[in-house]
């Protein structure tokens, strides 16, 4: 369904974990960010594009390569691509597609497109690295710590920040790459917002947001999360992450694992820095 549009942007908004997929009109050009997630929600973008597009290049860009946000990369035939170098580099793609065919032969579900992991043809190495589409000036700046190949995309004509699996108006940090560069990268957001002049954040999933003081909110809570997380696990206070474990949107088994995988990654990272004097 289309959660959000001002007739340049469109986000669609999946029913499987709320991802959103987005759809820029840029004028001589059209992006397309992360199509998710069953078919008929891929169909649905693909009819859109088709319907503004016309004789306009087509540009499919990938937040990182979590496997709900390449679903639909085959989709999109003939769409110049654009990612992260560590993504191009991307170390388990085969473990990425067998997941997304598990999801369908477990749901008995067909797509009229193969499943592959995206071959990019731009590929984002820098941070503040610029791209022209067509006529407009996409800036991209790198962001790793939820996963290592993760990047945030501006486009201040369009006052426009896309900031992948970050500033969920709901989802707390899920930290899969680093603690440590996580919380830089989350520092990174938070000066993005600052500086630039963000009329529309789209997260990953959940709710775009046009507010500033709601974007500032999201990155206090994302850093007040893991500043908290990081207290407790070296304290080692039950107590603390029990409360910070209910605290997740939807709690579940998924996120009991995450919040796991959340301690994991900063006993490995805190404790061993600690044990050098270096907290």
């Amino acid at each position: 369904m289309i959660q959000y549009t001002n007739g340049a942007v469109t986000v669609f908004q999946s029913v499987l974990y709320q991802t959103t997929s987005t759809v820029v009109e840029l004028g001589d050009a059209i992006l397309i960010v992360d199509p998710a997630w069953l078919p008929g929600e891929v169909e649905a973008i693909r009819s859109y594009v088709d319907s503004v597009r016309g004789d306009k290049a087509c540009y499919l860009l990938f937040t990182h390569g979590d496997f709900d946000h390449i679903i639909g990369y085959k989709a999109f035939p003939g769409a110049k691509t654009i990612g992260s170098a560590g993504l191009a580099e991307y170390p388990e793609k085969e473990h990425t597609l067998q997941i997304i065919r598990d999801f369908d032969a477990r749901y008995y579900v067909t797509r009229d497109y193969p499943i592959e992991f995206p071959k990019l043809d731009i590929v984002i190495g820098e941070d503040g690295q610029e791209v022209m589409m067509g006529s407009t000036m996409l800036t991209f700046y790198l962001a790793p710590g939820h996963t290592a190949e993760g990047i945030f995309t501006l486009i201040d004509s369009a006052g426009l920040f896309v900031a992948g699996d970050y500033l969920s108006d709901f989802e707390l940090p899920f930290i899969f790459d680093s603690a440590i560069a996580y919380e830089e990268t989350i520092r990174k957001a938070k000066q993005i917002v600052q500086t630039h002049s963000v009329k529309l954040l789209v997260p990953g999933h959940g709710q775009c947001t046009e507010q500033l003081m709601e974007m500032e909110r999201r990155v206090d809570l994302a850093l007040g999360h893991l500043q908290r997380l990081k207290q407790a696990v070296i304290a080692g206070d039950e107590q603390a992450l029990e409360q910070l474990r209910l605290e997740h949107g939807f709690v579940s088994p998924a996120t009991d694992r995450c919040h796991r995988e959340n301690i994991s990654m900063i006993q490995k990272e805190y404790l061993k820095q600690g044990e050098s004097g270096k907290i």
